[in-house]
């Protein structure tokens, strides 16, 4: 079975004013399709095509460059997506917001850690809140890699991400990264991070 480019659970201009329509349309249309379609094409005739992009990923080490890369912006993005939503933001509730109090001391804490990982990734990368060993943890990865991948410096469960590759925010912020990862906090469907940790324990 081949991957395919799923479908965003909102309009490319529900999450204005904090990430703008076009930059959406272009993200998930161009830069996400082109990941599905190299994917497809890197694992053509291989066992990989039987896999899940999350058993691919778990695996990645036995793979060669293209399937790392497009696996990679193919997991990365489908979870990115699906963590935002319009008229979402704010703080989380309930078992989520203990265990990040528990993990960070206080959820501005947490806020600070994440942006710090966000904003400090050289180059074009991710940052992520992850579960690893049943606890949160904080990390960032190059490129299109993730804490999934058997490669990863901290490895662990994904449950929420920000892409801070320059083609996520450079149409609306240009150079500006921290303010694109301090809009992002006003987009983040933290229902749906909750329901990721539940399941990742």
């Amino acid at each position: 079975m081949s991957f395919e480019l799923p479908k965003l659970p909102y309009e490319y201009a529900a999450l204005e004013p904090h990430i703008d329509a076009r930059t959406m349309e272009i993200h998930h249309s161009k830069h996400h399709q082109a990941y599905v379609t190299n994917l497809n094409n890197a694992i053509a005739g291989t066992d990989a095509e039987k896999l899940s992009i999350e058993e691919i990923c778990k695996n990645i080490s036995k793979y060669p460059m293209p399937v790392r890369n497009n696996g990679g912006g193919h997991f990365n993005h489908s979870l990115f997506w699906n963590i935002m939503a319009p008229s979402t933001g704010g703080e989380p509730e309930g078992e989520l917001l203990t265990a990040i109090n528990t993990a960070f001391v206080s959820f501005a804490d947490f806020k600070a850690q994440f942006a710090a990982a966000a904003a400090t990734r050289f180059g074009s990368g991710w940052a992520w809140l992850l579960v690893k060993d049943g606890k949160l943890a904080i990390t960032s990865t190059a490129n299109q890699d993730n804490p999934l991948m058997d490669i990863a410096e901290v490895k662990g469960t994904p449950i929420m991400a920000i892409d801070v590759w320059e083609h996520a925010y450079y149409l609306h912020y240009q150079n500006r990264r921290p303010d694109y990862v301090a809009a992002f906090w006003n987009v983040i469907n933290w229902k749906e991070v909750a329901r990721r940790y539940k399941a990742a324990l």
